[in-house]
């Protein structure tokens, strides 16, 4: 299924329940000016439209699709469920989520449900019926938005109706209490279960939860939200089964399977909000739309959320620079978006976010702001042509969310090993050096990369680790960082020595894990170079393996192994960025990649989409690049075509 809009979709959370009617009128007149395509509509109506159990009041609702479909606006259509209204909390407060320490959470926020209540589903399916038959043929639907940031602001609850949940999930996964028994390890600490019965969620407790229990509840509570849109998506597959379904995700979180989740969308729907205080927020926000676009294999996503100046919700909200906005909407683009949407269209006058900036702000539509909206919406409906291409890549990155949740859990070597860091240590220089990047789950199929590139993979199965031997030994490049490889699917150590799954292929063993304290640096050689090196260390001992760089002790720090056809390198500590980049270069050379366009002034990012070139200038000063033919900039084609492309202050261009 794809999105009928033929271009890249323009427009934000629209929210008409907020204003009254006649400002509604100006909202259509505002919006064909800022060429806004799609909205998405009804995300937090739920009480609107139900303001009592059974009693539906659409009337207002029909008159905001038929005012959308009017003006040629595409409805991504929510299916009103993300926030309960307050008289089913009230009618049923079992629906209400509970911490790990038993205290209950209750309306007045949003997200207010338990996912596993049978209770909240039903009522929640109960409205998506009525929505869905209701508006099936409407011409304004174009695309259905389930839910809203599942796991945002409820991820787990630790409720009685959650525990029986878990220990029908943990049935279904052990078969018994014996195999639950041995993956869990519950020889330790007395823990022996007897009867599935006994087992509860990682309740607060007096020393440390069990490992496993607390990974197989994350892996459950993933499931348990999935159920909530999956029940949601079958009444809609009834009623309109040519309709797209996506869902919107929000920020880094391991609280929901990226990959199992989109496996059930037709296109992955993400919110992005990087921190303009950061001089480097598009680096971080490059990581997240490759994570993104990896969902589904390569396949374009929507930019559902973004802030076109500042949000609310952080302690000191800055808003963006001039051409910031557009700057950072180009590069969703370029790494792969097909809409750009915000939250939201009109900044609210009440609520927790009214100081949320809006593509029509407090300050109106006479607003600098809103005309850089409107200038945004127009150049992007210029540009039908990119929709629906995909970057091509040499390099992937491997994450895994059942890794990453296990990392990240207490009682391990370092609390300061964090798999975003991992990332970005590894994302970052390649984005610097424009190497373009996917990232992959290490179960997909390699064999298309010249480099993988594994920050850190401290879970890893049997599976996994036998597919990433293999990639190596047919003639790949695989470059692993340290603390990989230590623990099997249940967190339990493989045996034979760190990292056992892949000591034959690195050609060394780790003997001790020696973790810096918090400011702590070492001294590094690396390839030659010298500098520091932070937050890890370990005692390696090679078993074939070639050392190509130390610690300030002689022992080694960085090491290279020819396995069959190809090469693995191993990287035991964390170097500066200077260090890194160095290294990463190295290695990136060494497997035939090359940059999308070499030679370009720091800070100015290159991305190609199919036969578009996007040269993005994320410095606060103009930037002049050099292309290898004469090149048109299809945002300035009156300029011609030149060799030569001037970039301004946060300047973008897309040349073909």
């Amino acid at each position: 299924m794809t999105l009928p809009m033929g271009r890249i979709a323009f427009g934000g959370d629209y929210n008409p329940e907020q204003w009254p009617r006649e400002v509604w009128t100006e909202d259509m007149r505002l919006m064909r000016g800022a060429s806004v395509s799609m909205v998405s509509v009804g995300i937090f109506s739920w009480a609107q439209v139900e303001p009592r159990d059974g009693e539906h009041t659409f009337d207002w609702f029909d008159e905001v699709m038929d005012n959308l479909s009017a003006n040629g606006i595409a409805a991504s259509l929510a299916t009103m469920t993300a926030s309960p209204p307050p008289w089913l909390a009230r009618k049923h407060q079992e629906i209400l989520p509970v911490l790990a320490d038993g205290s209950r959470m209750w309306p007045g926020g949003r997200q207010a449900y338990c996912p596993s209540s049978p209770v909240y589903r039903e009522y929640a399916t109960r409205l998506v019926r009525v929505i869905a038959r209701r508006y099936a043929d409407h011409p304004a639907l174009a695309l259905w938005h389930i839910g809203n940031e599942y796991g945002c602001d409820t991820p787990v609850c630790y409720c009685d109706v959650s525990a029986e949940a878990f220990r029908t999930w943990l049935r279904a996964r052990y078969g018994s209490v014996a195999e639950l028994n041995e993956a869990w390890s519950t020889t330790f600490w007395s823990q022996r279960y007897d009867d599935f019965a006994e087992v509860l969620p990682p309740r607060q407790v007096p020393a440390f939860n069990n490992p496993t229990q607390q990974l197989d509840f994350a892996r459950f509570s993933s499931d348990e939200l999935l159920g909530c849109l999956l029940a949601e998506k079958a009444v809609i597959r009834e009623l309109t089964p040519d309709v797209p379904v996506t869902t919107n995700f929000a920020g880094y979180s391991h609280a929901l399977d990226l990959r199992r989740w989109a496996e059930e969308l037709d296109v992955v729907s993400f919110d992005s909000y990087p921190e303009p205080f950061d001089s480097r927020a598009h680096v971080e926000a490059g990581l997240t739309y490759d994570i993104y676009r990896g969902a589904r294999g390569g396949q374009p996503w929507l930019l559902m959320e973004q802030a076109p100046s500042a949000v609310n919700w952080r302690e000191r909200n800055a808003a963006k620079e001039p051409g910031q906005m557009r700057l950072w909407s180009w590069q969703a683009v370029a790494q792969g978006a097909d809409a750009i949407m915000y939250f939201q269209w009109r900044q609210s006058r009440g609520g927790a976010e009214k100081f949320h900036s809006a593509m029509v702000p407090h300050a109106g539509p006479g607003s600098q702001l809103h005309r850089d909206v409107a200038a945004l919406g127009a150049e992007l409906a210029s540009l039908p042509e990119i929709v629906g291409t995909r970057p091509r890549n040499d390099v992937a990155l491997v994450l895994d969310w059942a890794s990453w949740r296990a990392l990240e859990l207490d009682a391990r070597p370092s609390s300061d090993v964090k798999q975003i860091d991992a990332l970005l240590a590894h994302h970052a220089p390649l984005f610097d050096a424009n190497v373009g990047c996917d990232v992959v789950s290490p179960a997909d199929d390699l064999g298309a990369y010249r480099l993988v590139v594994v920050p850190n993979l401290y879970l890893v199965s049997e599976a996994d680790a036998a597919r990433l031997t293999e990639y190596v030994r047919t003639g790949g490049h695989l470059l692993v960082s340290f603390f990989s490889g230590i623990v099997d699917e249940s967190d339990r150590v493989h045996l034979g020595g760190y990292p056992a799954p892949f000591r034959e292929l690195l050609g060394l063993r780790v003997e001790e894990f020696l973790p810096l304290d918090t400011g702590s640096a070492l001294q590094v050689e690396l390839l030659g170079q010298t500098g520091g090196a932070m937050l890890w260390s370990e005692r390696i001992v090679t078993e074939g393996a070639e050392v190509l760089g130390r610690f300030d002790d002689g022992t080694p720090t960085l090491t290279r192994a020819k396995f069959g056809q190809g090469v693995a390198w191993y990287l035991g500590t964390r170097p500066d960025p200077g260090l890194m980049r160095a290294l990463s270069d190295h290695v990136v050379a060494e497997a035939g990649v090359e940059p999308v366009l070499a030679g370009l002034p720091s800070g100015v990012q290159a991305a190609r989409r199919g036969e578009f070139l996007f040269l993005l200038n994320h410095n606060p000063h103009g930037s002049t690049v050099d292309v290898d033919r004469p090149m048109t900039d299809l945002l300035s084609p009156g300029k011609g075509a030149a060799k030569r492309v001037e970039l301004p202050a946060r300047g973008v261009a897309v040349l073909r």
